[in-house]
């Protein structure tokens, strides 16, 4: 396994049972969050940190994919509020100390495909 995957597994354990010390030794000291969806941007790992565990709901992680080599990594995670569930992608770069320097969110949200296609898919 690439240490960045373990990097990327260890911190989304981390958020989840809400070990926020643990967390912070994720990220660089500068780290970069920007959200595409909200257009919005959290900057250091004070912030980013706080960004999370301020975060409101009873929120719980699943991770259900981590892809990482040496130029960064990414992770396809679930989270759950209550019954509601949101899809995450989150794109990652390091440092050189191994720490997370960048992140890109997408939550994507579902939508009804376009009519003229249904001939060639299996809704679900």
């Amino acid at each position: 396994m690439h240490p960045r995957h373990d990097t990327v597994a260890g911190l989304w354990r981390a958020a989840e049972d809400r070990d926020w010390s643990t967390y912070a030794d994720f990220f660089a000291p500068d780290v970069v969050c920007d959200m595409r969806q909200t257009r919005e941007r959290v900057r250091g790992r004070e912030d980013w940190v706080r960004f999370n565990s301020e975060y409101p709901g009873d929120w719980h992680v699943t991770v259900q994919r981590v892809v990482a080599d040496d130029d960064g990594a990414v992770s396809w995670v679930e989270v759950r509020i209550g019954e509601h569930v949101e899809t995450g992608v989150s794109f990652f770069r390091f440092d050189d100390h191994g720490r997370v320097s960048s992140i890109v969110d997408f939550w994507p949200e579902p939508y009804e495909p376009p009519a003229g296609r249904e001939h060639l898919v299996e809704r679900y």
